[in-house]
């Protein structure tokens, strides 16, 4: 079976929404948005999720931003890319007050606890999920040439991706695709919240 690599629009917010949930929750309980929405009903998260997707703020989380795999005409996977210097967290903000999340302060200041003050001007990488029984097919393999090589033609030279301290799953993923850990991030505050020490920070040059 053969992979393709389309943009996506609009039309794929139900199914980018399940993906974010799924990478946001990375095989804990609570992910952010369970946290920001405050449910841990799917259904509700979903239908945010979806609008998150389409919001005039275009966040990391627009639809805009990702790329989604398909096989035999079914989507099997997604890789957000997005410049920190457009997708700030302030931008983010202003998309979750469009989907009626709103003095959230509390809950977003694990964002700003857990900070490596990113360059602005470096790709970020994230949302890189796929369905489950699609594994090892390559899916995020092309999904990841596709981003590097439409990355390269802006000019960009090195991408960078924050996992979890202790998501081994992933930080093996980035790690096989040529990803190289460049600096740990502990964090009381994001322990409290999820369960996990804190963020790694990971980069490639290409």
């Amino acid at each position: 079976m053969s992979i393709q690599i389309k943009q996506a629009t609009a039309e794929d917010s139900a199914f980018l929404a399940e993906m974010i949930l799924q990478s946001s929750r990375a095989g804990k309980k609570d992910g952010l948005f369970d946290l920001l929405f405050e449910t841990n009903d799917d259904t509700v998260i979903l239908e945010k999720l979806a609008r998150l997707t389409k919001t005039t703020a275009k966040s990391h989380c627009h639809f805009s931003n990702f790329l989604i795999a398909k096989m035999d005409d079914k989507s099997v996977g997604t890789l957000c890319s997005y410049e920190p210097r457009i997708a700030t967290k302030e931008t983010f903000i202003t998309a979750l007050a469009e989907v009626d999340c709103v003095e959230q302060e509390e809950h977003l200041e694990v964002l700003f606890a857990c900070d490596f003050n990113l360059n602005k001007r470096t790709l970020m990488f994230d949302f890189m999920e796929e369905l489950e029984g699609f594994l090892d097919v390559g899916i995020l393999k092309a999904l990841m040439q596709k981003s590097l090589l439409t990355a390269r033609l802006k000019g960009y030279r090195i991408a960078q991706t924050i996992v979890e301290i202790g998501s081994l799953e992933s930080q093996l993923i980035y790690k096989k695709l040529g990803f190289s850990e460049v600096k740990q991030l502990e964090c009381e505050l994001y322990k409290e919240k999820f369960g996990r020490l804190g963020l790694s920070l990971l980069a490639i040059e290409f």
